[in-house]
């Protein structure tokens, strides 16, 4: 089968989309497919395929994170997309390349398969001001309508998606795909331990305190806020429990002045933007994942930290339910008091109970791979298949 992909961020730009769309290519090269990546590139004035890659030229749209805005209408994308000759077009943004996928779809008589990764309603505010956010809000779920609409088959990694479309206005089933993992680079067998140490010296953590991680971008939507919240309520130095944030974004400057201000700074530790390739080893680092965010939508870092080792703390998220078992993988907190509760009774554990731990966590991702995603993904792009052709052999008659 040959499937054309289209985001509107790729390598070697990381994020939560990049991952899942590299995961996915790789998954169905290895089960045999043909796969053409469709992506915005700001580097370049004209539209060139390198690498199983149609790069599109783009403008910066500063607002949000800096991504690449592609014209959603370009004859030459279209003559090298027809060379290609996609049997299935599969969306992962809703911008200017996902737009063009949804008209090349149409244009070339072909199913389109949509993908929601990202609850736009928690993003909203970087574009306009608090008081036009409903306004735009309105404007952005008459959109998803539109394009869930024109979608021969709706998918997401988790229930959240479908909750979302049906307070757009779509009247379609989401297909719930969760997220893969990259379980050749997460695992604990990859972590250097002489890095994993290092980082612990270089942020002052010493060998008796838990560290405990928390990876992403950070805007409002994650929450950052609420743990540093919760940590200044409940955790005490004496407790010998450590938090350290990974990653950079908008809200880094005012979550470090909160932790100032509410005299936690001492315990928690910010490291800014961190590699791809170096995240095994700060998750080595840790010994537990922990987050407050309810935008997240079965969040791929949460997965990588797990298939590194680390059980998770997670806040309670009902449409989230299932990826975090308590005493599997993870445990689940409601409020400050709980989330310090957990984070004692781990410390509390034995060796041998926090190694039986980890190996539970790590064997609850191991079926999120690469190739487990695209075989699942194939079984939706065949149906969508076979739902196009009957709806032509309708239209014939």
């Amino acid at each position: 089968m040959r499937i054309a992909l289209f985001t509107e961020t790729y390598l070697p730009y990381i994020n939560g989309v990049v991952t899942h769309v590299k995961a996915l290519r790789d998954g169905l090269e290895k089960l045999g497919h043909e796969v053409l990546v469709v992506t915005a590139d700001t580097k370049t004035r004209r539209h060139y395929i390198k690498d199983g890659v149609l790069n599109c030229p783009a403008k910066t749209f500063k607002k949000i994170y800096n991504y690449g805005l592609a014209s959603p209408i370009s004859a030459r994308r279209l003559i090298l997309l027809k060379r290609f000759r996609p049997q299935v077009i599969h969306i992962h943004n809703e911008f200017g390349v996902g737009l063009s996928g949804t008209i090349m779809a149409k244009q070339l008589k072909i199913p389109l398969v949509y993908t929601l990764h990202t609850m736009y309603d928690d993003y909203l505010y970087y574009i306009v001001p608090k008081k036009l956010v409903p306004a735009l809000k309105r404007i952005s779920h008459y959109y998803m309508k539109f394009l869930a609409n024109k979608a021969s088959a709706l998918t997401g990694p988790s229930q959240k998606v479908q909750e979302f479309f049906d307070i757009c206005g779509a009247q379609k089933s989401v297909n719930v795909v969760p997220n893969p993992v990259e379980l050749d680079v997460f695992n604990p067998q990859s972590v250097d331990k002489v890095k994993a140490n290092a980082i612990r010296a270089q942020y002052g953590i010493l060998d008796d305190d838990i560290l405990v991680s928390f990876c992403g971008r950070l805007g409002r939507e994650k929450s950052v806020d609420v743990l540093i919240n919760y940590w200044a309520k409940t955790v005490k130095k004496e407790d010998k429990l450590k938090l350290m944030i990974l990653g950079e974004g908008p809200c880094l400057e005012e979550l470090k002045e909160l932790a100032v201000k509410l005299k936690v700074d001492d315990m928690i530790s910010f490291t800014n933007k961190v590699d791809h390739n170096e995240l095994p080893s700060f998750y080595g680092a840790c010994q537990l994942y922990i987050t407050a965010s309810l935008s997240d939508t079965n969040s791929i870092s949460m997965k990588e930290a797990m298939a590194t080792g680390l059980p998770v703390i997670h806040i309670h998220d009902p449409l989230n339910a299932g990826q975090v078992v308590d005493g599997v993988n993870g445990f689940i907190y409601k409020d400050a008091e709980e989330m310090y509760s957990i984070l004692m009774q781990y410390k509390a554990m034995t060796t041998t109970q926090k190694e039986e731990l980890q190996t539970s966590v790590v064997n609850s991702v191991k079926i999120y791979g690469c190739e487990a995603l695209a075989t699942y993904l194939v079984t939706v792009y065949e149906n969508a298949i076979v739902e196009k052709a009957k709806k032509k052999k309708i239209k014939s008659i």
